[in-house]
């Protein structure tokens, strides 16, 4: 949630930077809501004012024996006391629909984020490492991964954009994610195993409410939601919470499986296992001091690209336009892979600096040596999505007789060296 205060203070300021995001119209209702609000505020602390002063009135006459003009006083109280308790009712509708007015505005974007709407307006920041040439065909990952991805299956019993990972793929899956798992607790990142579903304001403390609320499944008996990243269980977890400044950064990586609808993805990206309902991630997070979090940002993206390097991929970095953020970040880097199958750069990982947006909503703050508690900051990134990663380390290393050459530092984790889908 955007800090009302800023709203207040340069509101010409903050219209400018959610017209970068194409959201400028949203402030409107925010700052008629507060004008209403204030106004009825003073109208509010005035009755107050007055219903204080008509009680000590009533203390002093009755402590003078004035026992009539203190009944007839307090007559006038009562009234006055309906009239303020009218009024206060009126304070908390107006207080939740300007909380409700605020929730949908997003984050305010860094002055760098590019403009537009679309992946397509990411501005490419660099490009690592040779993109693979091949003297044949390149495969796609389901052919070069024969029996080991089963989508008839996951199809039959799950339905669309569901599979199975058997063999050396679960094996290649799994070495993914624990190599992803060892680099962040060798970082300092604190393992985290965290639930997957939440109740509904998690969901809206960490921004993905109201807008991507058709992306997420729903469990309605037990008003729970199925998390589409464990960033939101992660965000969570000192939810309410005055941390301490020397602790601060606190860093997790939490593993688990992520569940999206995909409702706005119909039709894209249907074969294989590019696009799942159902996929594990290793997410990085990170609750750090407000003058840190960008310098926090680039160590979130350093991580990602040194775990791609360790994997010889080839891959670049985008820079993500300010209308394709997501309502929580302010600024937001991908990694995007080659696939050899699909001939294009594809998205691999991300990375968000979401400053003190979620923590407003999360009540997170942090106590400083000096003056009373701040807002921290959050930030999240995405080690590995297992299945992407292993699409990408199976077209990228693939040799001309369909067979592939593992990298070996996931030898370490129990990959296998080679990958053959004969067998």
């Amino acid at each position: 949630m955007i800090d009302l205060k800023l709203v207040r203070a340069d509101p010409d300021a903050v219209r400018e930077a959610l017209a970068r995001r194409g959201d400028a119209d949203l402030l409107d209702p925010v700052l008629a809501l507060d004008a209403e609000r204030r106004a009825l505020q003073v109208q509010v602390d005035d009755l107050r004012a007055e219903r204080n002063r008509a009680s000590e009135a009533i203390g002093a006459l009755k402590k003078a024996g004035q026992d009539a003009e203190a009944d007839a006083a307090a007559a006038e109280m009562r009234t006055l006391k309906e009239a303020l308790d009218g009024l206060e009712e009126s304070l908390r509708d107006f207080d939740a629909r300007l909380d409700e007015a605020l929730l949908v505005v997003p984050n305010l974007p860094h002055p760098d984020v590019p403009l537009g709407d679309t992946d397509e307006d990411a501005v490419e920041l660099r490009t690592v490492g040779e993109i693979p040439q091949f003297d044949f065909e390149p495969r796609d990952h389901l052919e070069l991964a024969g029996a080991g991805i089963d989508m008839e299956r996951g199809a039959r019993t799950s339905g669309s954009r569901f599979g199975y990972l058997t063999g050396d793929i679960a094996r290649l899956w799994w070495a993914i994610s624990r190599m992803a798992l060892d680099t962040l607790a060798d970082g300092g990142f604190t393992p985290v195993v965290p639930p997957v579903m939440v109740r509904e304001e998690a969901m809206f403390a960490t921004g993905f409410f109201p807008t991507d609320r058709q992306s997420v499944y729903s469990l309605s008996d037990d008003d729970l939601f199925m998390v589409g990243t464990s960033e939101v269980p992660l965000a969570a977890f000192h939810a309410g919470e005055i941390l301490a400044e020397a602790d601060l950064p606190l860093r997790y990586a939490g593993l688990s499986s992520c569940f999206r609808r995909e409702a706005g993805a119909a039709g894209r990206d249907t074969r294989g296992i590019f696009r799942l309902h159902q996929f594990e991630k290793v997410e990085m997070f990170s609750f750090c001091l407000p003058d840190r979090s960008w310098d926090e940002h680039l160590h979130l993206l350093a991580i990602e690209e040194s775990i791609a390097q360790t994997l010889g991929l080839a891959y670049r970095v985008v820079d993500i336009a300010a209308g394709d953020l997501g309502a929580s970040a302010a600024r937001k880097y991908d990694i995007e892979v080659w696939l050899p199958g699909q001939q294009r750069y594809r998205e691999l990982t991300s990375c968000s600096n979401c400053t003190d947006y979620q923590a407003r909503r999360l009540d997170t703050r942090f106590r400083p040596e000096k003056g009373g508690p701040q807002t921290v900051h959050t930030l999240n990134g995405t080690a590995v999505t297992s299945s992407r990663t292993v699409i990408a380390v199976l077209e990228q290393h693939q040799q001309a007789d369909g067979t592939v050459h593992v990298p070996q530092p996931l030898l370490h984790f129990g990959a296998p060296a080679v990958i053959d889908p004969r067998t």
